[in-house]
């Protein structure tokens, strides 16, 4: 069954704010995909890059909570990471029991490109709105994401 038109969805339905935020959802979602897909990447590859840049070395139960990523995917992501070169597992010098991560200079480098691809799929998804009208989407849906706990995080 295809999808119906815009036009031919009832207005009730197009004035739900839940429904509403789920085709947007799905739209971003869809658009940084596949910016990172063409890099070889995920979003969670990008999520474990930007906290290690931003808060330094971690363990891997850390990043979990940082970013969202659940405890049992986190270790594929990090495999995947570190195969790339772009971080480092060491055993930690206070608790031998766990590894410090650590973000390498050719993660730094795969950051920024892949900051580069997630700021061009913002501005696409964002293109149909003035910068004032940008700002206030994102003021609101930061208001909303702080005052609804969630698990996951996004890019």
């Amino acid at each position: 069954m295809s999808p119906a038109p815009e036009d031919a969805t009832p207005e009730r339905l197009r004035a739900i704010p839940s429904r509403l935020l789920a085709g947007a959802a799905a739209a971003a979602d869809r658009l940084v995909n596949e910016r990172l897909a063409a890099e070889g990447a995920r979003k969670w590859h990008f999520a474990v890059l930007v906290a290690l840049a931003e808060s330094g070395p971690a363990s891997q139960s850390d990043l979990s909570r940082r970013t969202g990523v659940y405890r049992s995917d986190m270790v594929a992501v990090l495999n995947e990471l570190a195969e790339g070169g772009h971080l480092v597992r060491e055993p930690d010098p206070v608790d031998r029991r766990r590894n410090v991560i650590t973000l390498t200079p050719a993660g730094r480098d795969r950051l920024h490109r892949l900051d580069a691809l997630v700021t061009a799929a913002q501005q696409d998804l964002l293109a149909p709105l003035f910068p004032a009208e940008q700002a206030e989407l994102v003021r609101l849906l930061a208001l909303l994401d702080t005052r609804h706990p969630h698990e996951g995080g996004n890019a």
